[in-house]
C-alpha cells in the first residue's frame, strides 16, 4: 500500500475545479491543504494534486525537486494516517498540496511537516462530521 500510481493522481479539470471552488483548506506552513468528499467509491480512498508555484521557483529542477519530496512524504504516510480514517466512507476524498514556501528545504523537513499537516487534515474531518 506504499505506492503511488497514477489513479491515486487527481488529473480531472472537472474535479480540480469542482475542489477548488467548493472544497475547504488550511495552511501549515510550508503547506495548503485543500480538500473536498466527493460521492461515489473509487479505486482508491483519495486522489491528490502537489503543486509548486511558478512565480516563486523559476526553475523546473527546482520544482520537480520539491515535487519529488511532497510526494515521496505523502506516499509514506497516507497508509498509516489518511486512508483508515477515510476508507470506511462511502466517498473519495480530493485533496490538493500546494507547496507555498520560499526557499529548499531538506526531505526531513518535508516529511516533518507534511505528517504534521495530515494530522490536521484528520483532526479537521473528524470534527466535521465525516468520521
Amino acid at each position: 500500500m506504499k505506492t503511488f500510481i497514477k489513479e491515486e493522481r487527481l488529473c480531472s479539470r472537472k474535479s480540480l475545479d469542482l475542489l477548488f471552488k467548493n472544497g475547504s483548506s488550511f495552511l501549515l506552513y510550508p503547506f495548503r491543504l485543500s480538500y473536498l468528499f466527493i460521492p461515489g467509491k473509487s479505486a482508491f480512498p483519495a486522489q491528490v494534486v502537489i503543486n509548486v508555484s511558478k512565480k516563486r521557483f523559476k526553475r523546473a529542477h527546482d520544482r520537480n525537486l520539491i515535487k519529488r519530496r511532497t510526494r515521496e512524504a505523502y506516499r509514506l504516510h497516507k497508509s498509516t494516517d489518511l486512508y483508515p480514517l477515510i476508507d470506511k466512507e462511502d466517498q473519495t476524498l480530493l485533496l490538493s498540496i500546494q507547496f507555498i514556501g520560499k526557499e529548499h528545504y531538506e526531505y526531513a523537513f518535508f516529511e516533518k511537516k507534511l505528517a504534521g499537516a495530515m494530522k490536521k487534515l484528520i483532526t479537521t474531518l473528524q470534527a466535521d462530521g465525516t468520521d
